[in-house]
């Protein structure tokens, strides 16, 4: 690609995401731009729209349009595929002032960004025969693996209530106007167990604990973050399809660089 032809497709993305229309002056400025930029207004809604079907519904289809278009400016994609864009909404959202009245929009923006993740998540067999680690290793040694696509969302809100209040119809719009006026927290675990989606509320420790895994610690540094019955927590996991496996530290490596065969039975 010559430097001209480069340096004009560079201008005319320029042009695309400016929040207001370029001057008469500009190169790209005509009737064409317009064109374009309605196009990419509306691509972004939709693939807004995909991702966070509960937040359309609390704003009403103009205002949601309207974030949709700011959020593209603020943060334009980055990669050809609208499914991949999307994820700085919640933290957009919390920044608007003028969304005050909503408080828990943001948190239910990042459930709902969970669950899209989730969606798109690759499908996984829980490695069983790396559970023998669990026998071997103290749990300082230990890092759990959870199935793809797993999520924490903790929140001060019902998000989980919002949420199936527009999905499912339950519970009704009332008794989530109650939780809300109560100020009722809930914490959101997202998974896939196989193919299917779950979503699940949780306690305060549980959610402390599956964060502490996710975030990388070791199953004895989740223990000491958050204690926990580890086996009840376990047999739980591997029932629902959350447990995908276990891996040992490298420091559980022996000293020819390769991790020693797990027991057999």
């Amino acid at each position: 690609m010559n430097t001209s032809l480069a340096q004009r497709q560079h201008e005319l993305l320029d042009a695309l995401l400016q929040a207001h229309p370029p001057g008469p002056e500009a190169p790209w400025h005509g009737p064409g731009l317009g064109a374009y930029r309605a196009n990419a207004h509306a691509h972004a809604e939709r693939a807004l729209l995909a991702a966070y079907p509960v937040v359309a519904a609390l704003l009403g289809e103009e205002a949601f349009q309207a974030l949709a278009r700011a959020l593209w400016h603020h943060r334009p994609p980055e990669r050809g595929d609208l499914s991949e864009w999307g994820a700085a909404l919640a933290g957009f959202v919390a920044a608007q002032s003028d969304l005050d009245s909503l408080p828990y929009l943001s948190d239910v923006a990042r459930l709902e960004w969970a669950l899209h993740l989730a969606s798109r998540a690759a499908d996984t067999t829980p490695d069983a025969a790396s559970f023998a680690w669990l026998e071997r290793e103290p749990p300082e040694r230990l890092l759990l693996r959870l199935a793809p696509g797993t999520a924490i969302v903790r929140s001060p809100w019902p998000v989980l209530s919002v949420l199936d209040a527009h999905l499912h119809g339950e519970p009704d719009f009332a008794t989530v106007a109650r939780r809300l006026a109560a100020g009722v927290a809930e914490n959101v675990r997202v998974w896939r167990q196989g193919p299917a989606l779950r979503l699940t509320p949780i306690d305060d420790t549980i959610a402390g604990f599956e964060a502490a895994l996710l975030d990388g610690h070791t199953l004895g540094q989740a223990l000491d973050h958050t204690p926990i019955d580890a086996l009840a927590w376990l047999g739980d996991a591997v029932r629902s399809g959350l447990f995908a496996g276990v891996a040992p530290t490298p420091d559980a490596i022996d000293n020819e660089g390769e991790p020693p065969c797990p027991p057999s039975h």
